[in-house]
């Protein structure tokens, strides 16, 4: 394949000891592509060595060579509607509630063109999802984890997404904007009620994973928690109901990892506990293993009406799976 058309970056390999990778060279001058985003450009022959095409990530490449990237210009494909059953909690002529299911991914991105919950609000709305968002975010004003279930709202008119857009961007402060989660966290958190402030960016040694960071290197990020109840025989495990002053990637379950309690069934954030869950009584532990994914349920979405005006409050109890992993964990 030969350059197409997109951002061309060029620049010179700076001297270093001896020769290095090609990939890691253009990591080092390019921090804002990912190696692997990298490779994959590199095999696609969209990365020259001296005006010649490079098509090898590992080959070695010294100081002062010249090295060319193009990086195609993002082609969003436009999502098909999907028929899926939905579980709506509300709907009119201005937005739809509903609670999302775990392993649904809110719109189309890398590696989810289909199966979204965008494909399956086109099937649902029509065309009257608001176009706001563009052609791979319809409506979409705000967004749960793929394995997060609960409570989302979806604009279908485009007076409904600026409102709502404005209210999220409020994060309530002067507003009805209200969004609880409920939480399973290793451990007992102290102060059993409080607030997490601590800034989160995108970490520097996994892109794929959220840290928290000094003030100002990062976004500001405010969770409020409060402990509902304490649970497990053996080990214990706090019922944590969290209150999103802000709402930024992972937040939830980064700040509760930062405090020393990450989330049951966190793979990525509490890694380090898994062995934790080997203390279980054995019907939590099966219960547990049967969840297979973060234990977070948005469990209370309370906003201003873009068009009446009137404040609407909805509630989700945890789902079944989740609900079974609670009951097993009271003693």
């Amino acid at each position: 394949m030969g350059l197409s058309d997109g951002e061309v970056r060029e620049d010179v390999i700076p001297p270093g000891e001896g020769s290095e990778r090609l990939d890691r060279a253009l990591a080092r001058l390019w921090p804002d592509l990912s190696r692997s985003r990298l490779q994959a450009l590199i095999r696609e022959g969209q990365v020259t060595l001296d005006a010649a095409p490079a098509g090898d990530p590992s080959a070695k490449v010294v100081g002062g060579q010249r090295v060319a990237v193009t990086v195609p210009a993002p082609r969003p494909a436009e999502p098909e509607p999907e028929a899926r059953d939905l579980a709506v909690v509300h709907e009119d002529d201005d937005l739809i509630v509903i609670d999302k299911p775990a392993g649904l991914v809110v719109h189309p991105g890398a590696g989810n063109d289909s199966g979204t919950l965008v494909n399956a609000l086109l099937a649902h709305c029509g065309a009257s999802l608001s176009g706001i968002g563009g052609v791979a975010r319809p409506g979409i004003v705000h967004r749960l984890d793929k394995d997060t279930t609960g409570l989302m709202v979806v604009a279908k008119t485009d007076l409904a997404h600026q409102d709502l857009s404005a209210q999220f961007a409020d994060h309530g402060r002067t507003g009805p904007l209200e969004r609880a989660y409920l939480a399973l966290v290793w451990g007992v958190p102290d102060p059993a009620n409080g607030t997490i402030d601590a800034a989160l960016a995108r970490s520097e040694r996994n892109r794929e994973k959220i840290a928290v960071v000094r003030e100002g290197r990062g976004r500001h990020a405010i969770t409020h928690y409060r402990t509902e109840d304490v649970l497990g025989a053996r080990e214990p495990v706090g019922l944590v109901r969290c209150r999103l002053e802000t709402g930024r990637t992972h937040q939830i379950r980064v700040h509760l990892a930062h405090r020393g309690h990450p989330l049951l069934g966190d793979v990525v954030y509490g890694a380090a506990f898994r062995t934790k869950a080997n203390r279980l009584e054995p019907e939590a532990r099966q219960a547990l293993d049967d969840l297979g994914r973060q234990a977070l349920h948005a469990a209370l979405l309370g906003f201003r009406h873009p068009r009446s005006g009137e404040t609407l409050r909805f509630e989700s109890p945890p789902p079944a799976d989740m609900a079974r992993l609670i009951a097993a964990l009271t003693p």
